[in-house]
């Protein structure tokens, strides 16, 4: 490679994992105009700053496709708990809720609280809601769904029933409108409440732009314990019908009589992904965290608060220790913390590990920014994954992994030109050491870094520097393509 042209940014004696599955090369990477301009021996090139990564892996950033950051993007620009983690963009509107179109007249819930817990967020227009993100200047990309859920909460006079022809006219509409100003596609989440009594008709006539447009459609589906095959085929059905690219989000089979039925429905994914374009995303967790609801207890072996209007001061307990303090039993003491959140323990190891393993899986951290004390996936799924699942168990090579977190994700939500370590493409770049990656968030003590990350670059600039915040804040609002 000449040493002739000059360069902004040049990573040094890197070993490049581009992304694709390809095996890992020893190589320089240059950096020009927010774009990778070059590949190879870079060491005489003239550059502005070089960067020696020796013994290093160089990665594009991480894509975690399944977030709630529509009001954190806003509200806290610097995403500390994402790029710590070397993710570099988040997709954004997941499980049926995000935060435009929504009529200033409405009041949102619960469930649109998962993602606007300051006023203000909430957007009329999905052109407005992107023109907040550009506003507060994040430091990573954001990519943005309509939620199926938020069209209901806004343009339904009541959600306790199915749609009317003309609301699912309205709700189509105002999803074809977020997709001309940019949306990447559309979510809905059958298992909360605003969507509960949403049919599959009902959501696939509302989805129709989808296909039109070449967009995404995601679904946290109805049932995830004794029914999750019948709520996966559903799912499918939805997207067929629809003509979009459907992604199962947060797959999992939970409750301890549904432990192993894995090896069933990633069969199912086998069998219709033959025949139709689908994917899906994993945490690596055995637990997840939602809204707190009192039909979720039995389900699980423990339950952790994460957050409470009625009782803050019990964020971060077992429910069963409140239950005891209170004279009470889970359900009683549910129903006095609600509104709130919680952790629930529900998965099996075993299924977790036989998800991640599947070469379509994608990652996705599924934390909830506003949570007083939030799952540890928030601040560790990737580097856990690297760490713990690739390096201590061997679950996929490195390569692998970063395949599923980069150029499968970008591929699956059309991202253009990221995800992968190319000349040409975003300069989006992750800097570890393999040894040491790891999470150190948990259960317990939620809120921290993990170890291992050295250096993030968004969009050709540095936000992260030998671990340290730089205060840079270069993240775009990524713009569905076409």
């Amino acid at each position: 490679m000449s040493g002739n042209t000059r360069y902004d940014v040049v990573l040094t004696d890197g070993m490049v994992i581009d992304g694709t599955g390809a095996p890992r090369k020893a190589a320089d990477v240059g950096i020009r105009a927010g774009r990778i301009a070059a590949i190879g021996d870079l060491k005489q090139a003239e550059a502005t700053r070089k960067i020696a990564v020796a013994d290093r892996i160089v990665a594009p950033g991480f894509i975690d496709v399944h977030t709630h950051d529509d009001g954190a993007l806003v509200e806290t620009p610097h995403m500390d708990f994402k790029a710590t983690q070397g993710v570099t963009t988040v997709v954004c509107g997941n499980c049926g809720v995000s935060a435009a179109p929504f009529p200033k007249d409405k009041k949102g819930g619960s469930v649109v609280g998962l993602v606007a817990r300051v006023p203000g967020i909430m957007s009329e227009s999905f052109g407005e809601y992107i023109a907040k993100v550009e506003a507060a200047k994040p430091a990573i990309n954001g990519a943005f769904m309509v939620g199926h859920s938020t069209l209901r909460q806004g343009f339904m006079a009541d959600t306790e029933r199915a749609a009317t022809a003309k609301e699912i006219d309205v709700m189509a509409r105002k999803l074809d409108e977020s997709l001309a100003q940019g949306a990447i596609g559309m979510s809905s989440g059958t298992f909360y409440p605003p969507a509960a009594h949403a049919t599959a008709d009902e959501i696939a006539e509302i989805a129709k732009p989808l296909g039109a447009r070449g967009a995404v459609y995601t679904a946290h589906i109805r049932d995830e314990g004794d029914r999750v095959t019948d709520s996966l085929n559903e799912v499918f059905d939805v997207g067929r019908r629809a003509g979009a690219r459907t992604i199962v989000s947060h797959h999992k089979c939970t409750g301890s009589r549904n432990h192993g039925r894995t090896r069933e429905t990633l069969a199912l994914f086998d069998k219709v992904m033959a025949r139709q374009d689908i994917g899906l995303d994993v945490y690596p967790y055995i637990a997840g965290s939602t809204i707190l609801r009192v039909d979720r207890m039995m389900d699980s072996a423990r339950v952790l608060i994460t957050w409470s209007e009625t009782m803050p001061e019990h964020a971060g307990r077992d429910l069963d220790d409140i239950a005891k303090d209170l004279g009470t039993d889970r359900v009683g003491a549910a129903k006095r913390l609600l509104p709130g959140g919680a952790i629930y323990f529900m998965m099996s190891e075993e299924d977790v590990r036989r998800i991640l393993a599947y070469p379509h899986a994608m990652i996705g951290s599924d934390g909830i920014p506003g949570d007083a004390h939030p799952h540890p996936r928030l601040w560790g799924t990737f580097p856990r994954v690297l760490g713990h699942y690739c390096r201590d168990l061997k679950v996929m090579s490195l390569e692998e992994a970063i395949r599923r977190m980069t150029g499968l994700p970008a591929k699956n939500f059309n991202l253009r030109d990221r995800g992968e370590i190319r000349v040409g493409a975003h300069a989006d770049l992750v800097v570890f050491d393999e040894a040491t990656i790891m999470d150190r968030a948990t259960f317990e003590r939620p809120i921290q870094a993990s170890a291992g990350i050295d250096h993030v670059i968004v969009n050709g600039i540095e936000i992260l520097s030998k671990g340290q915040d730089t205060g840079a804040r270069p993240g775009m609002a990524l713009r569905r393509a076409g």
